[in-house]
């Protein structure tokens, strides 16, 4: 019943920037912004391959056309002329957004000499493409626009289409109508572009290279998603294997998940029912988070003997369970403060899931244990190891404190930086696809991806004549090379008063009918063939400007909403840059311009250094109430630091050999370092707990190791992953369970006290 809520009301999303602190800055804002919605997100670059030109060329052609009509696909180009870009109802606003027809485009010699070429045209393999809009628009203005709205630094053309330099390869660039953060929407976008694509190519041999923000999403998706499941399959095989194995009893690996599933359900139930959504980077991180409650019927599974029921056995070991439930379960709900609402899902999953666990095997799994048990302090295989390690030297105050000395040593001279801020460092996509996707954007001339020029206005019409000012310095720019083109929204839709000056230049219908009657009396067209033109061009003249929210729906509204960021204060215009090669002679450039060059690089490693801060004082804040947690359940100085200081030591240790293998710590390992000191709490209180009594040692030691390994398995699959956000919380968590265990031995076990007859029967 719970799961089946839980499912009604659980809707997944993969905003990544729910996981990111509010933020704070115009730059850091701005990323925000494109990283979801800019068209940098949205841009996937395509290259068909693998026949000759001919071929290559009528194939991108198709598939282009076919894309335009696709439902998500926002644009599609491919350096041909797309009529389709401006609607019929929009096509009179030709004449507002060129300044040809305005500045004498439009005069009695200038139509004779367009006529002439219309002539030519119409004998040519043009005349498919120009004969059906001739007769409205005889200087062929709307394929002026097209053109002009190609990228700034187009690739050659090859028949009319893009082509690689070398052309073996035609190239399209497609945006999507999902956004960067959408993958559901990214998904069914690549789908819908390979099925296009294999309509148009048939049975020829040609294949088509897709890369992108949303391919290498997709395909990290799949790939994630893969190895978990293969992961998760060899965990729930080897868990299943080793509790049979540790028991020899059928019901001990159904009833060891019956918490960690209980756990799983009731966190994502809170969730659901707490937020408004349930992001998938919750789910993932939440169920690893939430492993360690197959430790608890374990330890119960282990301390079980004859004579003594499962309720009195789950009795006497609730308060050092509960102990460490409080203590793990304490340092999660300090993600509540920290002002992030992916920390804060996290934070409910896992309070809600841990406690519901532990209430689980507390209250309801002892009525399904077996009774009659054998005792596993019995065993002489145990005895003898137990009898080992009570040889081993143990690690006192002054060797303890000169390990965490070296520890701490090694930290302070390890060579490198310590905190790694640039998380693109992080990606799973293989070298050669990063590779392929760095040349296909050279060979296209797509926008840089780090730097932006914004411009900040009152008002959309503000900004718009503001970045069209910009325009004389960025082609000065583009003469001297220091960029090799730019993209901004004023391309596309003018500002009002730009389009107002252009409207006041057009001739009148009177005037520009007797133009044109001159015109083509010297041509072979018919008298009346152009009353649409002068229908038009009247239409422009009382037209009223065209805005941004005019091209909703059509194939430019993507591209000028990427490039023109409305707010509730006032707006923003931004300018893409292509081929920049010096950021400081563009900055220089706009001193005094309004306009601002960002570094969207330096915004995001600011951004990530806020979120790991403000990690960093939500485990500092989980610190201290640990150790209160602790102090309160063993109301001992000495205990306390006993136990705490094996998961002290396991952290440094985990630091300092991350540091000396040159690893850059990121977010992920500040994960696994959560994990792996709650886990070694565990460790140490279980061994504290058994104190001096030798069969509740060796039943301590059958129980921490079961726990033990059953969650190095799953970290070292995870630490043998392709995927780096895994392996950066699965090897260091593997090392802090070797290294918990031991220290928590060395440190907080107890020498055995001798046994006698009447202590033997009585039960712990």
């Amino acid at each position: 019943m719970l799961g089946w809520a839980a499912g009604r009301s659980l809707d997944l999303g993969g905003d990544l920037r729910k996981f990111m602190p509010a933020p704070r800055t115009p730059a850091q804002h701005l990323l925000m912004d494109e990283l979801g919605e800019g068209p940098g997100a949205r841009l996937l670059l395509l290259s068909i391959e693998g026949a000759d030109a001919a071929t290559l060329a009528a194939q991108s052609r198709a598939l282009a056309t076919k894309l335009r009509t696709t439902p998500g696909i926002a644009l599609a180009a491919n350096g041909d002329a797309d009529l389709s870009a401006i609607p019929e109802r929009l096509r009179p606003y030709r004449y507002l957004l060129s300044d040809g027809p305005s500045a004498g485009g439009l005069g009695s010699a200038a139509l004779a000499d367009q006529l002439q070429q219309r002539v030519a045209d119409l004998g040519s393999p043009m005349a498919s493409v120009i004969e059906p809009v001739i007769e409205r628009d005889p200087t062929l203005e709307m394929l002026k626009l097209a053109e002009r709205w190609q990228p700034a630094a187009s690739p050659q053309k090859i028949e009319g289409v893009w082509f690689t330099r070398d052309g073996r390869r035609a190239l399209l660039a497609v945006q999507t109508g999902a956004a960067g953060f959408d993958p559901k929407g990214q998904e069914t976008a690549l789908a819908s572009i390979r099925t296009a694509f294999d309509a148009v190519r048939a049975k020829s041999p040609t294949r088509l290279v897709l890369t992108g923000p949303g391919a290498f999403a997709v395909e990290v998706a799949g790939r994630t998603q893969h190895e978990a499941g293969l992961i998760g399959m060899v965990d729930s095989i080897c868990f299943v294997l080793l509790l049979w194995v540790a028991y020899r009893s059928w019901k001990a690996p159904l009833l060891g998940g019956l918490p960690l599933a209980t756990a799983g359900l009731t966190g994502l139930a809170a969730v659901a029912f707490c937020f408004d959504g349930v992001h998938g980077i919750t789910v993932a991180f939440g169920f690893t988070l939430i492993g360690v409650a197959q430790d608890y019927p374990i330890h119960l599974f282990s301390h079980q003997r004859p004579g003594v029921s499962p309720w009195a056995s789950a009795k006497a070991l609730w308060p050092t369970l509960g102990t460490g439930v409080a203590s793990t379960c304490i340092a999660y709900m300090t993600f509540l403060v920290s002002g992030v609402e992916g920390l804060r899902q996290l934070a409910v999953f896992t309070v809600v899931g841990l406690g519901s666990a532990a209430l689980a095997a507390r209250f309801l799994l002892p009525a399904l244990i077996d009774p009659a048990p054998h005792d596993l302090a019995d065993s002489p295989r145990l005895r003898r190891w137990w009898a080992r390690i009570e040889r081993w030297p143990r690690l006192g105050v002054v060797p303890g404190l000169l390990l965490a000395g070296l520890l701490l040593a090694a930290l302070a001279f390890a060579p490198g930086a310590f905190w790694q801020n640039d998380l693109s460092k992080l990606t799973p996509i293989p070298a050669d696809a990063l590779a392929r996707d760095s040349a296909l954007r050279s060979e296209l001339g797509a926008p840089d991806v780090r730097y932006l020029v914004t411009v900040d206005a009152r008002d959309v019409e503000s900004a718009l004549q503001a970045s069209e000012r910009l325009i004389p310095a960025l082609d000065d720019l583009r003469a001297k090379g220091a960029i090799a083109g730019y993209d901004l929204a004023a391309r596309y839709v003018p500002s009002a008063a730009t389009q107002r000056a252009r409207q006041s230049r057009l001739p009148t219908a009177d005037v520009l009918r007797h133009d044109l009657d001159a015109a083509v009396a010297a041509s072979p067209f018919l008298p009346d063939a152009f009353e649409g033109f002068i229908e038009d061009v009247a239409t422009a003249r009382t037209a009223k400007p065209l805005t941004p929210r005019d091209l909703a729906g059509t194939p430019l509204a993507s591209g000028v909403e990427g490039l023109l960021l409305p707010r509730a204060d006032g707006a923003t215009a931004l300018v893409t840059l292509t081929g920049l090669t010096d950021p400081a002679v563009v900055a220089h450039a706009l001193q005094g311009s309004g306009a601002q060059l960002m570094d969207l690089k330096e915004a995001s490693e600011s951004l990530v250094a806020a979120y790991r801060g403000r990690v960093l004082w939500a485990l500092a804040l989980a610190g201290v109430l640990l150790i209160a947690t602790v102090f309160v359940a063993l109301r001992s100085p000495r205990r306390v630091m006993r136990v705490l200081a094996p998961m002290a030591l396991t952290t440094l240790l985990i630091l300092a050999v991350l540091r000396l293998a040159g690893v850059e710590l990121n977010l992920f390992h500040l994960v696994a370092l959560i994990l792996a000191a709650g886990l070694g709490l565990d460790y140490a209180l279980f061994f504290d707990h058994a104190g001096d009594d030798p069969e509740e040692q060796v039943r301590a030691l059958h129980a921490i190791i079961v726990c033990s390994l059953t969650t190095l398995i799953v970290f070292l699959l995870l630490g043998l992953s392709s995927i780096p956000v895994l392996r950066a919380i699965g090897l260091p968590v593997a090392l802090g369970v070797a290294a918990n265990f031991v220290l928590a031995l060395l440190i907080v076990r107890h020498d055995s006290a001798p046994v006698s007859a009447a202590a033997a029967e009585t039960p712990v």
